[in-house]
């Protein structure tokens, strides 16, 4: 009704169920022939663990996308040139990522922080690896940092943090349109296929932190997250 579009279409997804994207996934496809950009963008910052057993910020983060690009990907295949967009985040740079304990909730008093942080660098690290997996098919793709954006990520925040975050989020954080600017950079620019599974922040490559460079543990992340989420190997997997 804001936009007067009326192509635009909501469909459901709760990425915290494996159930919830493969259903969707199933919906779209059945639905709608076309697909040339895919923007991975919805993001948590809350401890718990979803109804598959995963840590709840990981799994919306990066499992449930994970499952959702893989799904769509022959669709995103067939209708090339197409792009996808991963949110990360700077926070990447405080990631840890151990593919035996995937999923799991980090040990420690700042568990849910560290969740996420993991889950950011697992953005950069998908990315790299399905851009290396993509090669020659015209289907490109990127991790961007959008900046810090006053949004809701922090609303399940401790009562007691609340306080400190909410001034600086309306002092300092950008707004949500600001924020978007890197990701619609990434999805509409011309020229910037070579650049695939790199990371942008404020619309211009930079480099990530060095364990977001490291192709081993990309690909080891991608193994895990394939066995995590139910696909197996040769299971809707790209092939480099």
């Amino acid at each position: 009704q804001e936009t007067g579009n009326v192509e635009v279409r909501f469909m459901q997804l709760d990425l915290a169920s494996l159930r919830s994207v493969r259903a969707f996934a199933s919906a779209f496809l059945r639905q709608e022939p076309h697909l040339h950009l895919l923007i991975n963008n919805a993001g948590v910052s809350a401890g718990g663990t979803t109804e598959d057993g995963f840590s709840l910020s990981f799994q919306v983060n990066h499992l449930g996308h994970f499952l959702l690009t893989q799904l769509l990907l022959g669709r995103l295949q067939s209708c090339a040139p197409s792009r996808v967009v991963i949110v990360a985040s700077s926070a990447h740079c405080a990631g840890r990522l151990h593919p035996d304990t995937l999923g799991r909730p980090p040990p420690g008093l700042l568990s849910t922080f560290q969740d996420y942080c993991d889950s950011k660098l697992a953005n950069v690290l998908h990315a790299r690896e399905l851009a290396t997996r993509l090669q020659g098919t015209q289907v490109t793709c990127y991790a961007v940092h959008p900046g810090f954006v006053n949004t809701e990520l922090f609303r399940h925040a401790p009562l007691w943090l609340k306080p400190f975050l909410l001034p600086l989020a309306w002092l300092f954080f950008r707004d949500a349109a600001e924020g978007a600017q890197t990701s619609l950079h990434c999805a509409t620019q011309e020229g910037l296929e070579c650049f695939s599974g790199r990371y942008f922040t404020d619309c211009h490559l930079q480099e990530p932190w060095p364990l977001a460079r490291d192709d081993r543990l990309a690909r080891a992340l991608w193994e895990a997250s394939e066995r995590l989420v139910g696909l197996g190997g040769a299971g809707g997997s790209p092939s480099p």
